[in-house]
C-alpha cells in the first residue's frame, strides 16, 4: 500500500466518497500506475496478474471521463466469461452511481430482450463477445459513439478463441477513442493484439516480469496413490479452513468428485460450461455465502471468479501448465490476503509437477513430498459426525478492491 490517496490521482471527490463508503480509501499498485494516465485520456496497455485490483484501475478512469449527458453506450468493456462480467459491473456499479451513469454486464444464457433493453439505455456496458455480436445482430444498439473500450483479460480471451469477434467488436467502435488493454501476459499474440488496438500507448507492467506464483500464497505438492486422491482430499477439507475452490480437468470429473465428496460427508457444488447460466449463478451464490464452503470447477468456468474469503485452492488435477497453475492459485491470496495452494500428484505425474515447480520458482513446495496416504482419522475413516470441518471465523465485511 501506498499513503498515495485516489484524490491525489485525480479522481473525483464523487467517486472518492463513493470509494470510501466501500471501505478502499488507498489505491493498490497496479491502480496507482493506470488510473492517473487513463483520467489524463492516454491508451494504456496494462500487464498485470490476478487479484492485483485492475477492476478499478480501469472502471475509475471509464466513470470519470464519461459524462451523464453522453450518447449511449459511451463505454465497453469486454471480458471473457459471464462470472466476469457480473463481477465487475458488481464493482463499478457504486461509482459509477456517484456521476449518474448506469452500467449493464451483456453475457449469454439470459433474456435477450430485456438485455437490449438495459444496454442500450446504458452508458458503460460490460459484455463478452459472444451475446454482444449477438446483440448487435439484432440491431438493439450501436458501438459507433463508443469513446472509451477496454479489453480485460484479453490473453483468456484470445485463449477461448475469441479473437475474430474481438476484431469485429473493435471494427464496430470509432477509430478515434481510448483504449485500455490489461492482459496477465503481453507475450505472442496478447502482445501483438495490445500494439494493433492502443494508438500510442502507455505500459505498465505489475508484478514480476517473469512467471512466478504469488509469493504471498502458501504452495504445497502432496504426492498421492491414485486410488487415495479422494480420501488426501477429504482430509485436507477437514481441515481449519475457510472457502475452497478445487480444481478438476474436465467437466464430467467436476460432477463425479461433488458426488464421491457427498459419500464422505462433505459438501460441495460443482460449476462447468454444461451448466444453465442460473445453475452456476446458484451455485456461485451459495459458496460465495459460505452456505457450501467447497465449489468444484474446471478452469473456464472459474474464469473470472472473485470470491472474498477464499483461503484454500486445491489442485484435484495438476494443470497442463505453469500459466493455468497461476490463474488457479490466482483465487487464494488476492489483493495482498494470504492463501493456501494444494496440489495433489500421483507418482507419475510427479516428473512434469517437479518440471512446473520449477519454472514458477516453487521447487521448496516440493520438498518431503512423497507418496502419502490418507490418516485413519481423515477420509472414509471418519464417522459421519465428524463430516463437517472446523467452523471457520466469520467472515468480515471486505474493504479492499477486487478484480
Amino acid at each position: 500500500m501506498s499513503a498515495e490517496s485516489f484524490a491525489d490521482l485525480g479522481v473525483s471527490r464523487a467517486v472518492v466518497d463513493s470509494l470510501s463508503s466501500a471501505g478502499i480509501t488507498q489505491p493498490f499498485a497496479i491502480q496507482r500506475s493506470v488510473i492517473g494516465d487513463a483520467i489524463a485520456g492516454r491508451d494504456v496497455i496494462a500487464k498485470s496478474p490476478t487479484g492485483s485490483g485492475k477492476t478499478l484501475a480501469f472502471g475509475i478512469p471509464l466513470v470519470e471521463r464519461i459524462n451523464a449527458t453522453d450518447p449511449r453506450p459511451a463505454a465497453l468493456v469486454l471480458a471473457p466469461t459471464r462470472e466476469l462480467a457480473t463481477q465487475i459491473v458488481e464493482e463499478i456499479r457504486g461509482i459509477a452511481h456517484a456521476r449518474a451513469l448506469r452500467v449493464t454486464a451483456v453475457y449469454g444464457g439470459a433474456g435477450l430482450v430485456k438485455q437490449a433493453k438495459d444496454a442500450a439505455t446504458s452508458h458503460v456496458l460490460v459484455a463478452t463477445p459472444g451475446r454482444l455480436e449477438d446483440l448487435l445482430a439484432r440491431g438493439a444498439f450501436s458501438l459507433g459513439r463508443i469513446r472509451m473500450l477496454v479489453l480485460d483479460e484479453a490473453d483468456r480471451m484470445l485463449d477461448m478463441g475469441f479473437r475474430p469477434a474481438i476484431d469485429r467488436i473493435v471494427a464496430a467502435c470509432p477509430s478515434v477513442r481510448q483504449t485500455l488493454f490489461f492482459s496477465a501476459t503481453l507475450d505472442g499474440e496478447a502482445g501483438r493484439l495490445a500494439a494493433r488496438y492502443a494508438d500510442d500507448p502507455v505500459t505498465h507492467q505489475h508484478g514480476p516480469r517473469e512467471r512466478r506464483a504469488n509469493a504471498e500464497i502458501e504452495h504445497r505438492f502432496v504426492q498421492v496413490a491414485h486410488e487415495h486422491r479422494v480420501e488426501a482430499l477429504v482430509g485436507e477439507l477437514r481441515r481449519e479452513r475457510d472457502l475452497t475452490l478445487v480444481f478438476v480437468r474436465t467437466k464430467r470429473g467436476a460432477d463425479r468428485l461433488v458426488k464421491r465428496l457427498g459419500a464422505h460427508g462433505v459438501k460441495a457444488v460443482a460449476m462447468h460450461g454444461n451448466k444453465s447460466q442460473r445453475q452456476r449463478e446458484q451455485a456461485l451464490a451459495r459458496f460465495e455465502s459460505g452456505a457450501i464452503d467447497t465449489l468444484v470447477a474446471t478452469d473456464v468456468a472459474a474464469r473470472g471468479i472473485d470470491v472474498e474469503g477464499v483461503s484454500h485452492v486445491i489442485n484435484f488435477d495438476p494443470p497442463a501448465d505453469s500459466e493455468t497453475y497461476v490463474h488457479r492459485i490466482g483465487r487464494t491470496g488476492r489483493a495482498g490476503r494470504k492463501g493456501v495452494g494444494i496440489t495433489l500428484l500421483s507418482a507419475d505425474q510427479r516428473h512434469d509437477v517437479t518440471k512446473l515447480a520449477g519454472q514458477l520458482g516453487l521447487e521448496h513446495g516440493l520438498h518431503g513430498a512423497g507418496p502419502r496416504r490418507p490418516s485413519p482419522t481423515s477420509a472414509s475413516h471418519a464417522s459421519p459426525s465428524n463430516a463437517r470441518p472446523p467452523r471457520r471465523p466469520q467472515r468480515r465485511r471486505r474493504a479492499s478492491a477486487r478484480v
